[in-house]
């Protein structure tokens, strides 16, 4: 029988009066059921309390079994088992007398499991039916259901109910207890764990070394906090612009928030910029604020020790002596709370690199969420290195004049010589030379030491200067006792640029120790002086020359890379191996090995150098001669010349593809930038575009040369000085050249809150555009006499909705708006002396027809109403008017003929092909003498250039956006009067005049490239 069934049979409406008759009624129950039967009292068959007999209980057994075969429908199970079916139940209910309370407290007052518990006192007689045994089941479980009702009313069963949870509940506490006490719970130890490693990792990385320092009795080691100095780092991101393609734009950040709003960054800096220095920050910061758990992983130090680690080894792999509990790491990084700073790519071989990186796709594949910086010189890899796996790509700028002074002032400072601060500030103010070495900290370090030790005196060029360097660095002498004997500092060099080479070659940083006790021991015999075995002379080498350390336990390496290529190069030239170095030349690590080897070399040998690299006939390697000339002062006149030739060709630059490519070379090139004097006007326009390039990896020497161009005369040099304004500090170059230059033809683009600041300081630009969200009453507050502003244009600002807050721009007579908005009337402009308004891409341009005084009027947007004089200013006395895309959708030309004045007619991206009566509108101005029609008319509505009447006022004709394949004759079959044609291409498209030149023969035809 189906259950649905069987359960319409036994409803509570039949069940519960039978039941009843087993208990007395009471109370109301716990709601078990929806109707409960009301119980007093368990029946109890045995002793005093029966009060039904077994006959009794039979009877009322057989007349449920009786009443549920009488309902009407499906009988429940066949007729010969009533008999059985009703002992059975009898055999169940009478099992009632042996349940107690406690019975009914361990099951859980659950009906199913009290049902069994019957059950299995009387379980039914084999041969029953499945329909027999299923009525059975269906009504014990609905009789258990009123028995629990009754049994909740029980006080006593409250009482021990409440007993028994108390109970239980204690001695399951007990036992979590002692679980816990056994195995602690791993948030529990990893917490205790991180309250050990945070603080290690901020003592380990909270000092850095400041060079030369130490040469007196002043420690080596400072604090970082102290000591660290914030410099900046740089991208160029894609921006979108209105008129053109996309371009770059340069980002400027301090390089402590490289990983604010990206959590992957690769950071690329030259050799000593401080990228070291910024981990160490990082993973200190981080370990102090216990915001994310760092994990500092020089690379150099992972590849020495075997495959690259999985999160459980990272600790090992860098000597932590503390051991965390098992999968703490993984936990960690499947959490997202790590920061994983992975120091030095360019220190490791570049075949490692790639391993390198499928190391890192892992991690990130396994562990999204986290934090990863990872840094590297600029050149060990391609640009779009890690693109794929959404690094963005950061440059540490070179310190900025301020850096410097900062950073001399702290040394000085940590150093205890404040006598020696002042004249080396000035010195570097003054010596052009000494200022563009001191770019980065660890020059800077030097510097300011051999400053300090030679009493003010300096050398200059950058030879002299590692000389002098490594001279003050190998005069140290052990503080400590019990040593061993001195070495002498030619006996270090001689060591030390062996160790140099062998790690050139080898195209690693680091060095094993049984590897370098092996080098050491085969040079004792050719140095007298050194005592001792090899492995007592590199220990004393270690300690003394200030030159080598000892990162891990095994492992040396140089305090800096540039050291070991200064004598790597030493060393190659002693030996004669020119040759080696020359043929790793396309191998962008061994280039300052290269230059620093002709520094060292013999004239001849420098002359064999720079004729091998000339050999190559690339741009890389000839700049790469070009570079070396800074380093040889003595050379074969022949190959100065030759090298100086094939320099010729790119200095100066005579366009700006060749500003670009020779910017690549780096910043020696801004020393061989010529001019002013002697150069056309393209070249000192190519010469400004090669500085600006320079100017975040080296503002001083950018502004140097940009300095001695702020008078020149071409307008196009001067709006290349105008327009590299955001590459440097903005009020220093407000200062140093904006404020210099002759305006005329020149406006100023604002684009950042420190420009704005400058801005206020600096003597009125009449010309002004300001680009980005900035207030307008903001604006008017920070432009000094915004009543002597003759032409603004505000980009790019939503911000931008009443106008009338431009008001106080009293003489302004041009206004450009693109993209601002939404402006809820123009109305209020007719206040002020307009004779140009440009609207792009607005969507209202309600009070437009208002403005009287208009002359020109530039719309791109589409324009409400069927003819032009609906929309636009019909009293106003137009002489130009530029119509973009869609301004014509609706109105087509109708209606242009009302300006009788109009004499210049622009039509740019249409998206509507004209028609003969927009022609006539055009053929019926008398005055109009100038046309501009964009290529994509003539290309895409061919239509619409044969429906052009013949208009033979037109004398000058402007093609814009051309592809050069556009069919020009019927503009010139229709044009009679022309006398000149200027063809402008689209940027990104080639534009050769001869096929156009014969086209309008009675004109003069002109090219102008973008």
């Amino acid at each position: 029988m189906e259950p649905a069934v069987l359960g319409s049979k036994l409803a509570s409406s039949l069940l519960g009066p039978l039941v009843k008759k087993l208990f007395v009624q009471d109370g109301s129950g716990a709601g078990l059921v929806d109707r409960p039967v009301r119980l007093s009292a368990l029946v109890s068959f045995r002793g005093e309390k029966r009060t039904l007999g077994e006959k009794e209980v039979r009877r009322l057994a057989g007349r449920l079994v009786t009443e549920a075969l009488a309902s009407p429908g499906e009988r429940p199970f066949p007729p010969d088992e009533e008999e059985a079916v009703t002992d059975t139940l009898t055999r169940r209910l009478l099992s009632l007398g042996d349940l107690d309370m406690d019975d009914v407290q361990a099951v859980r007052l659950g009906s199913e499991e009290l049902a069994r518990h019957l059950d299995r006192h009387a379980p039914p007689p084999d041969g029953l039916s499945a329909d027999a045994r299923a009525f059975l089941d269906s009504a014990t479980q609905w009789a258990c259901l009123h028995i629990l009702e009754f049994f909740t009313r029980r006080s006593t069963f409250v009482a021990r109910t409440l007993v028994e949870q108390t109970r239980t509940q204690r001695e399951l506490i007990a036992r979590i207890d002692e679980l816990i006490a056994r195995t602690p719970r791993p948030d529990a130890r990893d917490s205790a764990f991180e309250r050990r490693y945070l603080p290690y990792v901020a003592d380990r990385h909270n000092h850095i070394t400041i060079y030369g320092i130490d040469l007196r009795d002043s420690p080596d080691r400072w604090p970082l906090e102290v000591a660290y100095l914030s410099l900046e780092a740089t991208a160029e991101e894609e921006g979108p612009r209105f008129d053109g393609p996309s371009s770059p734009s340069p980002v400027h950040l301090p390089a402590e928030q490289a990983l604010r709003d990206h959590d992957r960054v690769l950071l690329r800096g030259d050799a000593g910029s401080g990228k070291t220095t910024l981990v160490q920050w990082l993973a200190v910061t981080a370990a102090r604020d216990a915001a994310r758990v760092p994990y500092v992983l020089p690379l150099r130090t992972l590849i020495r020790t075997g495959p690259l680690p999985a999160p459980a080894d990272f600790l090992t792999a860098v000597s932590c002596p503390l051991t965390p509990p098992e999968g703490w790491a993984e936990r960690v990084l499947a959490a997202g709370r790590g920061l994983v700073l992975v120091d030095g790519l360019d220190e490791i071989p570049a075949a490692d690199r790639h391993r390198t990186r499928d190391w890192l796709r892992s991690l990130l594949a396994a562990y999204p969420g986290n934090d990863w910086l990872l840094t590297s010189r600029p050149t060990a890899v391609r640009p779009d290195w890690l693109a794929q796996e959404g690094f963005r790509e950061l440059t540490l700028a070179p310190m900025r004049r301020t850096d410097v002074a900062t950073f001399v002032r702290r040394w000085h400072e940590a150093a205890e010589a404040p006598e020696y601060e002042q004249p080396l500030l000035d010195s570097l103010r003054t010596k052009r030379d000494l200022a563009r070495l001191a770019t980065n900290p660890l020059m800077c370090g030097l510097i300011c030491a051999l400053h300090r030790e030679r009493r003010g005196y300096l050398p200059t060029g950058r030879k002299e200067l590692y000389d002098a360097a490594l001279t003050m660095l190998l005069a140290r002498r052990d503080r400590e006792r019990g040593m061993g004997g001195e070495l002498g500092e030619e006996v270090q060099l001689e060591l030390l640029q062996r160790l140099a080479y062998a790690l050139v070659l080898s195209g690693r940083t680091e060095m094993d120790l049984d590897t370098a006790e092996g080098i050491v021991e085969r040079c004792l015999p050719t140095v007298a002086s050194a005592q001792g075995d090899a492995a007592a002379v590199l220990r004393e080498l270690l300690l003394r020359s200030g030159l080598l350390r000892q990162p891990a336990d095994g492992v040396l390496d140089f305090v800096h890379r540039t050291f070991q290529d200064y004598l790597g190069a030493r060393y190659a030239v002693a030996e004669g191996h020119l040759d080696v170095l020359v043929s790793h030349a396309d191998d962008t690590q061994w280039e300052d090995v290269i230059r620093m080897a002709v520094a060292h070399a013999r004239p001849r040998e420098r002359a064999a150098v720079l004729r091998q690299l000339l050999a190559r006939d690339t741009t890389r390697l000839t700049l790469l001669a070009l570079a070396c000339l800074e380093h040889a002062p003595a050379l074969d006149p022949a190959v100065r010349a030759e090298v100086e030739a094939r320099a010729a060709a790119l200095i100066p630059p005579r366009t700006t593809e060749d500003a670009r490519a020779l910017a690549e070379a780096g910043p020696l090139v801004l020393e061989l930038l010529p001019g002013p004097e002697g150069l056309t006007d393209d070249e000192a326009h190519g010469v400004t575009v090669t500085a600006s390039l320079l100017g975040a990896e080296e503002p001083e020497g950018s502004l140097a040369v940009l300095r001695r161009f702020r008078e020149h005369p071409s307008l196009g040099v001067r709006r290349q000085l105008v327009g590299t304004w955001e590459r440097f500090d903005a009020e220093r170059y407000a200062i140093e050249v904006l404020d210099h230059l002759d305006q005329t033809g020149l406006g100023l683009l604002c684009t950042s809150a420190e420009q704005l600041a400058a801005l206020s300081r600096m003597r009125r630009w009449p010309d002004l555009t300001v680009r980005g969200p900035h207030h307008l009453a903001d604006l008017v507050a920070t432009v000094p006499e915004p009543e002597t502003v003759n032409a603004l244009e505000l980009r790019d600002n939503p911000k931008v909705t009443d106008v009338t807050e431009l008001l106080p721009f009293a003489s302004l007579t041009e206004l450009r708006l693109t993209r601002c908005g939404p402006v809820t009337s123009l109305k209020c402009l007719g206040a002020l002396p307009l004779d140009l308004l440009a609207l792009d891409r607005m969507t209202d341009v309600s009070g437009l027809r208002s403005l009287r005084s208009l002359t020109r009027l530039s719309v791109n947007l589409e324009l409400p109403g069927t003819d032009l004089t609906e929309a636009l200013p019909a009293d106003a006395p137009l002489k130009f008017l530029f119509l973009g895309r869609n301004s014509t959708n609706n109105t087509g030309l109708r209606g242009l003929q009302h300006w009788q004045g109009l004499q210049t007619l622009s039509l740019g991206f249409l998206s509507k092909e004209l028609t003969v009566t927009d022609w006539q509108a055009v053929a019926g101005l008398p005055n109009l003498t100038h046309l501009y029609i964009s290529g994509l008319i003539v290309r895409q509505f061919p239509e619409s250039i044969t429906l052009m009447p013949e208009l033979p006022g037109i004398e000058e004709l402007f093609i814009t956006s051309m592809h050069g394949v556009e069919n020009l004759s019927a503009l010139a079959a229709r044009l009679p009067g022309l006398r000149s044609v200027t063809l402008m291409n689209r940027p990104g498209k080639a534009l050769r005049l001869s096929p156009f030149a014969d086209v309008f023969p009675g004109a003069e035809v002109t090219l102008q490239t973008r």
